[in-house]
């Protein structure tokens, strides 16, 4: 009587599974094989729903958080976009989103210990958001901000300084994948003479973003330019590339040649 039941509650959790949207294998896959340290904690994603690119609804957020714990992580400091023309996102909106975000996880079981900053983009508003009074950084330090991917923008290294003048470390989300980078080892020096640390999605790392993200992402490796690493989850197709990124030497090699910060922030 023993197996059938065994084998009952594995055929409820496989439908559970099912209707989260992430597989068996999926789970599976993290507790057979990981090279390199195992992320505690991720700075950079999109989970509160609705109010941005990723996740649209409650249902969703939840089925992306318990994958996160899936990978192994403890705890995600979830970073919804603010942009002028887009995205108007405010402290009061994304507070209020986190705080729905945390008491459905609690209900659900969710262990993950859910925080929230911002992804700041570089516009004609970033100004008036930093001299606000409040500002959606990272533990009160950093500052998450991202800029467009085709062209440099004319102001940024006056952006970066008043950034660090407000009492924040500029931290660049996801460098690597900024086309207008034509010569890294100049123009990642030059940010890095300018006080900015950098935060590498952990998919570049395996190609999703195409073979510049991702050879830009090894010279940075090598030469120890990345501070932290980031999910940016934005839906389900994000999770199960990381899954096989945390199964990679080139992920194996980052914790050789570069001082990951990510588990200082727990």
């Amino acid at each position: 009587m023993i197996l059938p039941f065994l084998e009952k509650q594995k055929e409820e959790m496989r439908l559970f599974l099912e209707k989260q949207k992430i597989t068996l294998p999926f789970f599976k896959k993290q507790k057979e094989k990981t090279r390199g340290p195992v992320l505690k904690l991720d700075l950079h994603s999109h989970f509160i729903p609705g109010i941005d690119d990723g996740s649209q609804s409650i249902e969703e957020s939840l089925t992306l958080l318990r994958g996160m714990e899936a990978l192994g992580y403890e705890k995600v400091i979830t970073t919804p976009h603010i942009m002028i023309d887009v995205y108007r996102n405010t402290p009061k909106i994304i507070k209020e989103g986190l705080l729905t975000l945390q008491e459905a996880a609690k209900a659900e079981g969710i262990q993950l210990e859910i925080e929230a900053g911002a992804e700041y983009y570089l516009d004609e508003g970033f100004y008036d958001h930093l001299h606000s009074g409040e500002v959606m950084s990272i533990k009160n330090k950093y500052l998450l901000f991202e800029t467009s991917y085709i062209s440099k923008p004319i102001q940024v290294e006056e952006m970066i300084f008043e950034i660090g003048a407000a009492g924040y470390i500029p931290l660049m989300a996801h460098p690597e994948r900024y086309r207008y980078v034509t010569d890294p080892l100049k123009e990642y020096s030059r940010f890095k003479e300018l006080g900015v640390l950098f935060q590498v999605d952990l998919n570049s790392i395996g190609g999703y973003y195409g073979k510049s993200a991702k050879k830009n992402v090894d010279f940075l490796s090598k030469h120890g330019m990345i501070d932290f690493l980031g999910s940016d989850t934005h839906h389900k197709r994000h999770l199960e590339s990381l899954s096989d990124v945390f199964m990679s030497d080139a992920y194996a090699d980052i914790f050789t040649n570069n001082k990951i910060r990510n588990d200082e922030l727990i």
